[in-house]
Protein backbone atom coordinates (compact mmCIF):
# COMPACT_ATOMS: atom_id res chain seq x y z
CA UNK A 1 0.00 0.00 0.00
CA UNK A 2 2.36 2.48 -0.65
CA UNK A 3 1.25 5.87 -1.18
CA UNK A 4 0.85 6.47 -5.25
CA UNK A 5 0.25 10.64 -4.61
CA UNK A 6 3.41 10.76 -2.11
CA UNK A 7 5.49 8.45 -4.72
CA UNK A 8 4.66 11.38 -7.44
CA UNK A 9 5.22 14.26 -5.09
CA UNK A 10 8.08 13.35 -3.60
CA UNK A 11 9.91 11.55 -7.24
CA UNK A 12 12.32 14.28 -7.90
CA UNK A 13 13.15 14.87 -4.11
CA UNK A 14 16.32 13.13 -4.47
CA UNK A 15 17.96 15.44 -6.47
CA UNK A 16 19.34 17.56 -3.47
CA UNK A 17 21.84 15.24 -3.15
CA UNK A 18 24.31 17.41 -1.25
CA UNK A 19 22.39 17.55 2.38
CA UNK A 20 22.25 13.84 2.91
CA UNK A 21 26.15 13.72 2.48
CA UNK A 22 26.75 16.58 4.27
CA UNK A 23 24.69 14.92 7.17
CA UNK A 24 26.52 11.11 6.50
CA UNK A 25 30.05 12.78 6.73
CA UNK A 26 29.14 14.42 9.95
CA UNK A 27 27.95 10.94 11.06
CA UNK A 28 30.91 9.37 10.04
CA UNK A 29 32.62 11.89 12.33
CA UNK A 30 30.65 11.40 15.55
CA UNK A 31 32.24 11.41 18.81
CA UNK A 32 29.41 12.40 20.84
CA UNK A 33 28.86 9.58 23.10
CA UNK A 34 32.33 9.03 23.46
CA UNK A 35 33.45 12.84 24.25
CA UNK A 36 29.57 13.81 25.94
CA UNK A 37 27.92 10.80 26.68
CA UNK A 38 24.50 11.20 28.15
CA UNK A 39 25.91 8.58 30.83
CA UNK A 40 28.75 6.07 30.55
CA UNK A 41 30.48 6.07 27.39
CA UNK A 42 31.04 4.39 24.73
CA UNK A 43 33.47 1.71 25.54
CA UNK A 44 35.33 1.40 22.11
CA UNK A 45 36.05 3.67 19.17
CA UNK A 46 33.02 4.99 17.46
CA UNK A 47 32.48 3.39 14.00
CA UNK A 48 29.06 4.69 12.92
CA UNK A 49 27.20 2.19 10.28
CA UNK A 50 24.67 3.82 8.28
CA UNK A 51 23.70 4.67 4.69
CA UNK A 52 21.59 7.43 4.03
CA UNK A 53 20.54 7.84 0.72
CA UNK A 54 18.80 11.28 -1.77
CA UNK A 55 16.74 8.39 -3.84
CA UNK A 56 16.34 5.35 -2.05
CA UNK A 57 12.50 4.69 -1.53
CA UNK A 58 12.99 2.06 1.52
CA UNK A 59 14.58 2.37 4.00
CA UNK A 60 15.53 -0.16 6.89
CA UNK A 61 15.31 0.73 10.70
CA UNK A 62 16.75 -1.41 12.97
CA UNK A 63 18.49 -1.97 16.14
CA UNK A 64 22.12 -0.94 16.24
CA UNK A 65 25.48 -2.72 14.72
CA UNK A 66 26.57 -5.95 16.65
CA UNK A 67 30.39 -7.33 16.96
CA UNK A 68 30.43 -8.20 13.57
CA UNK A 69 28.93 -5.38 11.56
CA UNK A 70 30.92 -3.21 13.91
CA UNK A 71 34.54 -5.26 12.85
CA UNK A 72 33.38 -5.15 9.15
CA UNK A 73 31.83 -1.30 8.59
CA UNK A 74 29.08 -3.35 6.80
CA UNK A 75 25.74 -3.49 7.67
CA UNK A 76 23.79 -6.77 8.08
CA UNK A 77 27.00 -8.95 6.95
CA UNK A 78 25.76 -11.91 9.61
CA UNK A 79 23.18 -14.20 9.19
CA UNK A 80 20.23 -11.61 10.69
CA UNK A 81 21.03 -10.11 7.60
CA UNK A 82 20.67 -13.21 5.84
CA UNK A 83 17.08 -13.62 6.92
CA UNK A 84 16.24 -10.08 6.61
CA UNK A 85 17.50 -10.34 3.14
CA UNK A 86 15.23 -12.94 2.65
CA UNK A 87 12.24 -11.86 4.26
CA UNK A 88 12.23 -9.07 1.57
CA UNK A 89 12.90 -11.10 -1.46
CA UNK A 90 16.14 -8.81 -2.41
CA UNK A 91 19.63 -10.09 -3.08
CA UNK A 92 22.37 -8.39 -1.39
CA UNK A 93 23.52 -6.47 -4.61
CA UNK A 94 20.10 -4.69 -4.27
CA UNK A 95 20.70 -4.30 -0.35
CA UNK A 96 23.78 -2.73 -0.58
CA UNK A 97 22.62 -0.46 -3.42
CA UNK A 98 22.26 2.96 -1.61
CA UNK A 99 20.37 4.49 -4.62
CA UNK A 100 17.64 1.78 -3.75
CA UNK A 101 18.10 1.04 -0.16
CA UNK A 102 18.70 3.63 3.04
CA UNK A 103 19.40 1.95 6.63
CA UNK A 104 19.55 3.91 9.77
CA UNK A 105 19.90 1.69 12.83
CA UNK A 106 18.63 3.65 15.89
CA UNK A 107 22.06 3.67 17.37
CA UNK A 108 24.59 4.14 14.66
CA UNK A 109 27.56 2.38 16.71
CA UNK A 110 28.12 -0.81 18.44
CA UNK A 111 26.78 -0.16 21.97
CA UNK A 112 29.19 -2.72 23.57
CA UNK A 113 27.88 -6.10 25.41
CA UNK A 114 26.20 -6.10 28.74
CA UNK A 115 27.49 -8.57 31.85
CA UNK A 116 25.66 -11.17 30.51
CA UNK A 117 27.16 -10.80 26.73
CA UNK A 118 24.33 -9.86 24.64
CA UNK A 119 24.18 -6.39 22.97
CA UNK A 120 23.39 -3.03 24.83
CA UNK A 121 20.55 -1.03 23.85
CA UNK A 122 21.36 1.64 21.31
CA UNK A 123 22.81 4.79 22.63
CA UNK A 124 20.51 6.98 23.36
CA UNK A 125 22.65 10.02 21.81
CA UNK A 126 21.94 8.64 18.01
CA UNK A 127 18.52 9.59 18.37
CA UNK A 128 18.35 12.59 20.42
CA UNK A 129 20.84 14.12 18.01
CA UNK A 130 20.56 12.69 14.76
CA UNK A 131 17.44 10.96 13.77
CA UNK A 132 14.94 13.50 13.48
CA UNK A 133 17.42 15.56 10.90
CA UNK A 134 18.13 12.37 9.22
CA UNK A 135 14.68 11.33 7.89
CA UNK A 136 13.91 15.00 7.19
CA UNK A 137 16.79 14.76 4.46
CA UNK A 138 15.52 11.88 3.05
CA UNK A 139 11.75 13.01 2.01
CA UNK A 140 11.58 10.58 -0.84
CA UNK A 141 11.08 7.56 1.49
CA UNK A 142 8.05 6.07 0.77
CA UNK A 143 8.88 2.14 2.66
CA UNK A 144 10.41 2.36 6.29
CA UNK A 145 11.12 -1.34 8.19
CA UNK A 146 10.97 -0.72 11.59
CA UNK A 147 12.45 -3.34 13.09
CA UNK A 148 12.51 -4.37 16.69
CA UNK A 149 10.84 -2.26 19.37
CA UNK A 150 13.29 0.50 19.44
CA UNK A 151 12.97 1.24 15.84
CA UNK A 152 9.00 0.94 16.65
CA UNK A 153 9.03 3.50 19.44
CA UNK A 154 10.75 5.98 17.20
CA UNK A 155 8.78 5.24 13.91
CA UNK A 156 4.99 4.49 15.45
CA UNK A 157 5.20 6.18 18.62
CA UNK A 158 1.37 6.72 18.98
CA UNK A 159 0.58 3.03 17.75
CA UNK A 160 3.39 1.19 19.04
CA UNK A 161 2.21 -1.32 21.17
CA UNK A 162 2.95 -3.32 24.77
CA UNK A 163 5.04 -5.91 23.54
CA UNK A 164 6.70 -5.90 20.27
CA UNK A 165 4.56 -9.32 19.44
CA UNK A 166 1.14 -6.62 19.54
CA UNK A 167 2.57 -4.18 17.55
CA UNK A 168 4.00 -6.18 14.73
CA UNK A 169 0.43 -8.48 14.98
CA UNK A 170 -1.06 -4.61 14.36
CA UNK A 171 0.72 -4.32 11.06
CA UNK A 172 -2.25 -4.08 8.94
CA UNK A 173 -3.86 -1.08 10.87
CA UNK A 174 -0.55 0.49 11.02
CA UNK A 175 0.76 -0.18 7.41
CA UNK A 176 -3.07 1.82 6.30
CA UNK A 177 -2.79 4.86 9.01
CA UNK A 178 0.59 5.57 7.91
CA UNK A 179 -0.06 5.36 4.29
CA UNK A 180 -3.50 7.37 4.77
CA UNK A 181 -1.67 9.92 6.58
CA UNK A 182 0.25 10.46 3.94
CA UNK A 183 3.89 9.69 5.43
CA UNK A 184 6.08 6.85 4.48
CA UNK A 185 4.20 3.49 4.55
CA UNK A 186 5.89 1.70 7.88
CA UNK A 187 6.26 -1.86 8.46
CA UNK A 188 6.88 -3.25 11.83
CA UNK A 189 9.14 -6.01 12.06
CA UNK A 190 10.70 -8.70 14.53
CA UNK A 191 14.57 -8.89 14.77
CA UNK A 192 15.42 -11.41 11.64
CA UNK A 193 17.89 -12.86 14.53
CA UNK A 194 17.74 -16.99 14.44
CA UNK A 195 17.17 -16.31 18.42
CA UNK A 196 13.85 -15.67 17.22
CA UNK A 197 13.07 -18.83 15.35
CA UNK A 198 10.45 -19.91 18.38
CA UNK A 199 9.01 -16.78 17.97
CA UNK A 200 8.41 -17.46 14.31
CA UNK A 201 7.53 -20.95 14.81
CA UNK A 202 4.93 -19.51 17.53
CA UNK A 203 3.14 -16.81 14.90
CA UNK A 204 3.28 -18.39 11.61
CA UNK A 205 0.99 -15.87 10.38
CA UNK A 206 4.42 -13.67 10.12
CA UNK A 207 5.39 -15.57 7.31
CA UNK A 208 2.06 -16.78 5.96
CA UNK A 209 0.19 -12.98 6.01
CA UNK A 210 2.49 -10.38 6.53
CA UNK A 211 5.24 -11.44 4.36
CA UNK A 212 3.73 -11.39 1.08
CA UNK A 213 2.73 -7.91 1.47
CA UNK A 214 5.78 -6.81 2.43
CA UNK A 215 7.43 -8.21 -0.45
CA UNK A 216 4.99 -6.66 -2.81
CA UNK A 217 5.43 -3.72 -1.30
CA UNK A 218 9.38 -3.33 -2.05
CA UNK A 219 8.71 -4.91 -5.67
CA UNK A 220 6.91 -2.10 -6.36
CA UNK A 221 9.42 0.36 -5.51
CA UNK A 222 12.30 -1.44 -7.03
CA UNK A 223 13.21 -1.81 -10.65
CA UNK A 224 11.73 -4.81 -12.77
CA UNK A 225 14.62 -7.87 -11.67
CA UNK A 226 15.73 -6.53 -8.15
CA UNK A 227 13.77 -8.99 -6.46
CA UNK A 228 15.08 -13.01 -6.33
Amino acid sequence: MVNKDRSRAVRGAGAGREPVDELARAIAACRRCVEAPLKAPLPHEPRPVVRLSATARICICGQAPGTRVHASGTPFTDPSGDRLRAWMGIGPEVFYDTAKLAIVPMGFCFPGLDAKGGDRPPRAECRRLWHDQVFAAMPQLELILAVGQYAQAYHLPARKRASLTETVADWRAIRTETADAGRAVVVPLPHPSWRNNAWLRKHPWFEAELLPVLRNDIARLLEPGDRF
